[in-house]
């Protein structure tokens, strides 16, 4: 009988099914440093130091500190599982993605005593409570700032005109009450704090965690894709063909995911600011993305919690910053979006996107073209400016024609040694808006960089010019049955 995924669980139990996606140990584990150790080498991969691996989800079920409590890892660690769960081919997850984000479906409300996510409530006015005793956040390397909420999906509304937004963000747990939350430039959840805080008043939300994977693929996405006042949950819906459940907060005037494992209710409190690393002092945050340990920020908004609710025997759902998880969760949105913003202004220029692991799923994307005629010759590059003119925190660009496997690095760098010349192939976009968190991109690195967060972009056109076309022709080999010259042990 098939499986229907619609939380955490079901998705766990989807995966347990299938041979090489799901592995458990009953061996104790230290959240401090050690989980996210153990997983670097079973499958964290993407930008982690090496040694690592693409390998299958991982279900820790004793906590050291945490009697009871269990921690995932990896659920959307490769693209093969993330293709699985959402029932697409692996090379077009981006596309259906894009479908999906063409065909809204808008959540519902249901009643309490309907939520799983009440199951259990914790009053944060209880003299017992303690988050980070209720919660085992891991902390993934001895010098991060604490322990951290990586796969904390934070809900919340426009206080002016109820506009809402789900997105998520770098939470640290800094005492038995309180949550720094770090957001990026730009980020429409921010918008809506800010407004909040000007008018002097706390910032209510929630951060769900343990979600089903297409909630969080969803939620992803980012402007131009979903402008301001746009709910990524309807592209969850939408992925599911069924509506995201939701329920009013317990304690709060907000909204939770009625199926999360663990939901936190809470406040944005206005004009108060700690560091990050007050009680490790390292001066660093997390691993993130790029593969790095990032900067502790040293002043960043107070999340003041306000009750905990979980469903019974809980899941805490978590990832490592820089692993192929993240790349997944970032890269696959990206790829969508990339294919949208194109699609409209050169219909049929671009074939495919893979927003490679080497950056992130953010800096660096591969883009497929197909040069029809004569015609299309430069419009490759322009599909290039379009994408890095979109997307912000996108780097680089690598072009690449229909004949090569954007998903195969060898193919892609096999373009760029038989059909690029850098100095006619390389067009750079100096001092323009990128990511912060990539270290390369501070004054300190180059004195052509103004300000933290911007970059040099770079295109590297590795396509072939429309009329020497016929000089490219890749070998072709003949067409044939090769199955029936191997034992059936190799099909």
């Amino acid at each position: 009988m098939a499986i229907e995924i619609n939380d955490l669980r079901s998705a766990i139990d989807f995966l347990r099914s299938i041979p090489g996606q799901f592995v458990e140990t009953s061996v104790e584990v230290d959240p401090f440093a050690e989980l996210a150790g153990v997983y670097r080498h079973i499958g964290a991969g993407g930008t982690v130091q090496r040694p690592t691996q693409t390998g299958p989800m991982m279900m820790f079920n004793a906590i050291k500190g945490h009697p009871g409590a269990r921690v995932a890892i990896g659920i959307l660690g490769s693209r093969e599982r993330v293709s699985l769960l959402l029932g697409a081919r692996t090379n077009r997850l981006g596309h259906h993605l894009n479908e999906a984000l063409k065909h809204p479906v808008k959540p519902v409300m249901i009643a309490s005593k309907d939520a799983p996510c009440h199951e259990v409530v914790h009053e944060a006015t209880d003299p017992d409570f303690d988050i980070r005793k209720l919660i085992p956040a891991p902390t993934n390397t001895s010098l991060d700032a604490g322990p951290f909420i990586t796969m904390g999906l934070v809900y919340g509304q426009d206080p002016e005109n109820g506009d809402e937004n789900v997105a998520i963000h770098r939470l640290c747990l800094q005492s038995r009450d309180e949550i720094s939350i770090f957001f990026c430039q730009g980020r429409h959840l921010d918008v809506f704090r800010q407004k909040a805080e000007a008018a002097s008043r706390p910032f209510p939300v929630s951060v769900n965690i343990g979600l089903d994977p297409a909630v969080y693929l969803g939620a992803c996405f980012e402007p131009p894709a979903t402008p301001l006042g746009f709910n990524e949950l309807d592209i969850a819906g939408a992925l599911r063909n069924r509506p995201v459940e939701m329920v009013p907060c317990k304690r709060i005037d907000s909204k939770a995911l009625a199926r999360a494992e663990i939901v936190i209710e809470g406040e944005i409190l206005p004009n108060i600011r700690v560091a990050e690393d007050k009680n490790s002092h390292t001066g660093r945050a997390m691993p993130e993305f790029p593969g790095y340990n990032g900067r502790a920020d040293p002043s960043l908004p107070i999340l003041k919690v306000r009750a905990v609710t979980n469903r019974s025997n809980a899941i805490t759902q978590t990832t490592i910053g820089p692993g192929e998880e993240h790349v997944n969760l970032a890269g696959i949105p990206t790829e969508a979006s990339i294919l949208t913003a194109v699609e409209k202004a050169m219909p049929g220029c671009i074939k495919n996107v893979y927003a490679s692991p080497a950056g992130g799923g953010k800096l660096l994307a591969i883009m497929q073209v197909c040069k029809r005629a004569i015609t299309d010759q430069g419009r490759e590059r322009q599909a290039a400016i379009c994408a890095l003119a979109s997307f912000s925190e996108l780097k680089t660009v690598v072009l690449v024609d229909d004949d090569v496997d954007i998903f195969d690095p060898n193919d892609v760098l096999w373009a760029m040694a038989t059909r690029y010349q850098s100095d006619v192939d390389t067009i750079i976009l100096p001092g323009v808006r990128c990511h912060q968190l990539d270290p390369s991109q501070r004054p300190g690195f180059s004195s052509s960089i103004q300000a933290t967060g911007v970059s040099c972009k770079t295109i590297f056109d590795c396509t072939v010019p429309f009329h020497m076309r016929e000089e490219f022709q890749r070998a072709q080999f003949m067409e044939v049955d090769y199955r029936r010259f191997l034992p059936d042990t190799c099909l």
